[in-house]
């Protein structure tokens, strides 16, 4: 199979580990979501990060981010832990991170421009005009028409919020942007389209991408690697190839199903 992140390969970095979780383990009260979860992310690569509905894929990217606190277990990003950083490298390394929420979470009260703006307004100190110069080249970059930064997010069609909202993700140029349901609700040829996107920003900026998703045909045909998650756990990890070999049962039926058969078969065709 022809896998669109193979470019990969030719990378001289590419076996860096830019995230490292180790040992995670999240519960909200009694109900243990993750135990003792570890995975890593190589610079450069699309990981796409998939599991059953509730299993805690969303959890996991939410403890990595500090939304969600973890009762165990080692986070570092850029070799960094977490738990130990100053105040001054928590802010460094918050800057290299971008996110798109599922939903695209944009504030409704405000324009894609300003949008797009908040990560700029928190962190840096810019003149008002060299910040909406910036802010027009993401939304351009993401492939918005011009005319779109001026509208508020109940203007925006389902594929155009995602786009925004990814464009506020780019806002300080992170080195790893993490995508939760990325293409959630869009049409099938919207899908499409964002998956390209999310491959040609990742080579033309050098971006690590974490993408929690259960589209298959991102999987197959945007990610360089896969992680199942899975009784808590990391089941499975590694390329598409590999997880249509696996004979973990919800593996297996995940990726060797009826409908999964059917997009191999157009994917290799």
């Amino acid at each position: 199979m022809a896998m669109s992140g193979s470019t990969q390969a030719t990378r001289t970095d590419k076996d860096e580990v830019v995230l490292s979780a180790h040992d995670i383990t999240v519960s909200f009260d009694d109900n243990v979501v993750l135990d003792k979860l570890s995975l890593d992310i190589r610079r450069g690569e699309i990981l796409g990060f998939v599991g059953a509905s509730g299993a805690g894929k969303s959890v996991l990217l939410r403890a990595i981010l500090g939304l969600v606190r973890k009762q165990s277990g080692t986070i570092k990003l850029f070799g960094v832990d977490v738990d130990k950083a100053s105040d001054m490298e928590r802010l460094r390394l918050d800057m290299r991170l971008g996110v798109l929420f599922q939903h695209g979470a944009l504030f409704s009260a405000l324009t894609v421009l300003e949008n797009v703006q908040v990560p700029m307004r928190e962190y840096l100190d810019l003149p008002k005009k060299l910040m909406d110069e910036l802010a027009m080249l993401k939304v351009e970059l993401v492939g918005l028409p011009a005319d779109a930064a001026q509208k508020f997010p109940s203007e925006l069609s389902g594929g155009m919020i995602k786009r925004a909202a990814l464009a506020r993700a780019l806002a300080l140029d992170p080195d790893i942007v993490f995508l939760d349901e990325p293409t959630s609700g869009l049409d099938p040829i919207s899908a499409a389209e964002f998956d390209e996107l999310v491959v040609k920003l990742r080579d033309t900026m050098d971006l690590t991408v974490y993408m929690v998703t259960h589209d298959l045909d991102t999987l197959f045909t945007a990610c360089d690697r896969v992680a199942v998650l899975g009784n808590k756990k990391v089941l499975v990890e590694g390329t598409i190839d590999d997880m249509l070999k696996s004979e973990e049962p919800w593996v297996k039926s995940y990726f060797r199903g009826k409908r999964a058969r059917q997009l191999d078969l157009a994917t290799r065709a």
